[in-house]
């Protein structure tokens, strides 16, 4: 008799092999996001480069709770009816960002489709506190797509001034159906479209996870997408399957496929790109920023210079 027996995880490669995130640093940012009752996406997604960050006494937190309204089929995120929006969260949120002493915070969410809102309101008093109790730190802020509520969402964001503003267009498009099912490939575009047509100053950043079955030629059609959008920042990463109930991982992207990737996403014209088996988005955001920044200063002084010429 002939069985069918279950596929055996891929093996990871070496360059996807992370330590254990083990050290004081480590245990005391955890401290503190349990006293505060918070919850960060470096937990709740498994990111693998959690030792790093809290080593660094930094941490992506992640507002509305820990349960989303979508179930898409990479997320480690668990999928269910969220609780009521928490008043006092933005306050702890603040709170964690003024005793760990950040220059620059990532502030995310899950999806809360059942808010009329979808969750915009809560970004905009966490921005606020943050702005009330540490008003020298940088604050980005990584969104989910606000279905059916991206106008009204995206405007009252932005009047609340962050300064980057990120939602990750995560695959191609023709992978949404079966990866991101909940979602619209075009709406999220429109959504960063329509920041950028908002506040043409602002950082825009999206990110796109490989290894899913996607080809190299969608990625570059993305690229495209992107730029038409003005996004200024992408960031290129290997999908790495959470559990075995995740969408299996098609594909280990080598290194010097990513920098293959960067080098075409430099040439298309972002202002910034991060592309590695370990990119993530919130990874290095602090310092990122500051490029983002630097090269914006560099680009305007060359269309300055050229325009003296």
């Amino acid at each position: 008799m002939n069985e069918t027996l279950p596929l055996a995880r891929p093996r990871k490669p070496d360059w996807l092999r992370v330590r254990a995130p083990m050290s004081p640093e480590v245990l005391a940012t955890r401290r503190l996001v349990r006293r505060l009752a918070l919850h960060t996406v470096c937990e709740e997604a498994a990111c693998p480069n959690i030792g790093t960050c809290w080593q660094q006494r930094h941490a992506t937190f992640m507002i509305l709770g820990d349960t989303c309204t979508r179930a898409c089929a990479f997320c480690n995120v668990k999928t269910g009816l969220p609780g009521p929006v928490d008043e006092a969260e933005p306050a702890r949120v603040a709170e964690a960002v003024a005793e760990l002493g950040l220059a620059h915070v990532v502030i995310t969410s899950v999806d809360r489709d059942d808010l009329p809102d979808g969750g915009a309101g809560q970004f905009v008093r966490v921005i606020e506190a943050i702005r009330a109790r540490a008003p020298a730190t940088t604050i980005e802020i990584l969104t989910p797509d606000f279905r059916n509520k991206a106008d009204t969402a995206v405007a009252a964001i932005l009047a609340a001034r962050p300064d980057v503003f990120n939602h990750n267009l995560e695959t191609v498009p023709r992978l949404y159906p079966r990866i991101r099912p909940g979602a619209r490939y075009y709406h999220s575009l429109r959504l960063l479209d329509r920041v950028k047509t908002l506040n043409p100053t602002i950082f825009t950043k999206s990110g796109l996870m490989v290894g899913l079955g996607e080809e190299r030629l969608e990625i570059h059609q993305v690229m495209d997408d992107m730029r038409a959008a003005g996004i200024d920042f992408i960031t290129i990463g290997q999908y790495l399957q959470p559990t075995p109930r995740h969408a299996p991982v098609a594909s280990f992207v080598p290194p010097e496929a990513f920098a293959a990737y960067a080098a075409v996403a430099r040439a298309k014209g972002f202002l910034l790109v991060a592309a590695s088996p370990l990119t993530r988005s919130s990874f290095h955001a602090g310092a990122d920023f500051q490029r983002l920044q630097a090269a914006r200063a560099a680009g305007l002084a060359q269309g300055a210079a050229r325009a003296l010429a």
